[in-house]
């Protein structure tokens, strides 16, 4: 049970470190976010930036080198295994790909039963009961549950992958990148289905994208992170017409848009790799053209600029 005024979701200081060439890089590095329940979250970035490590590190997929995640009040961060079974029911995962996140050798309604068993969730009638209406409420007809998933086009595929997520009514999903690998056509098919699941069942979503319009049509508020770190934060009108920090105007600016009010000339970036970033001050200096002696030796903190708007640059 959520308590009254705590987000469903709160992030504090999260850090995920990896070996790589003999020493230590941060994917993620003392990042901070809430989400409120029923709100939706968007997180934006270049590839590399660490959008999905945070995405799995916050569902505990991938191991954490600091920080906490607590989910409704409850700290789940340093949980067992056994003790993080009960939590795991409350948050789920929507993949990026349709093709290699189902096992090819079960059927529809195998992939639903196991989630089901696993969290021991009724008997063999009750879960097929569960399956069934699951799959219709994604759009699939009952029949989805005895074939295989080679037998689905992609945007099929993807309708089964948000089953798998919802069997086990879930209060918060990470969609990581749920439509990249899709036809457009099929891309809005599959947002409209998860923004009328978002209303009809209450959820809550983090939604990761590197594509800025599928972001700006689906997500309340967004989160743009550069080489690990969160570099600013607004909800979607505000963070289009007024961005703050140089990095988020220049992945505006290379957004395809026939809306001439949001076109903005593009700002040219070197092409250095994320997370090779400068030790010490911005790590965006290098590419920024607005960098000033500053910036090389004092990092920005993400402090509000306006209300509800948050900026990790020194003059934003």
């Amino acid at each position: 049970m959520i308590e009254a005024g705590v987000p469903l979701l709160s992030v504090e200081k999260l850090q995920v470190r990896y070996r790589s060439a003999g020493r230590e890089v941060p994917a993620v590095d003392g990042v901070d976010l809430d989400i409120e329940r029923g709100e939706t979250v968007g997180l934006v970035g270049e590839s590399g930036c660490g959008k999905s490590t945070l995405g799995r590190a916050i569902l505990r997929l991938t191991p954490a080198s600091g920080g906490d995640i607590r989910l409704g009040g409850t700290s789940i961060a340093q949980l067992g295994q056994r003790a993080l079974r009960a939590q795991r029911r409350r948050m789920q995962m929507v993949f990026q790909d349709p093709y290699g996140s189902l096992n090819p050798r079960q059927t529809v309604g195998t992939l639903l039963d196991t989630a089901l068993k696993v969290h021991r969730l009724g008997d063999a009638a009750v879960r097929r009961q569960r399956a069934a209406a699951i799959v219709r409420r994604v759009g699939l007809p009952a029949t989805a549950l005895e074939r295989y998933p080679h037998e689905f086009s992609g945007g099929e595929r993807q309708r089964i992958g948000i089953a798998r997520a919802l069997v086990l009514e879930p209060e918060f999903i990470v969609c990581d990148e749920p439509v990249s690998a899709l036809d457009v056509s099929i891309q809005a098919q599959i947002l409209n289905l998860l923004a009328e699941l978002k209303q009809n069942l209450g959820l809550s979503y983090l939604f990761i994208s590197h594509d800025l319009s599928v972001v700006r049509y689906f997500a309340d508020r967004v989160l743009v992170m550069y080489a690990g770190r969160i570099v600013e934060s607004a909800d979607h009108d505000r963070l289009w017409r007024l961005p703050r920090h140089p990095y988020t105007r220049t992945l505006i600016a290379a957004a395809p848009s026939i809306d001439p009010q949001h076109r903005r000339r593009a700002v040219a970036m070197p092409a250095e790799a994320l997370a090779a970033g400068p030790a010490e001050g911005c790590r965006f200096r290098a590419r920024c053209p607005q960098a000033q002696a500053r910036c090389g030796t004092e990092a920005p903190m993400l402090r509000l600029v306006a209300a509800g708007h948050r900026a990790a640059c020194h003059f934003a």
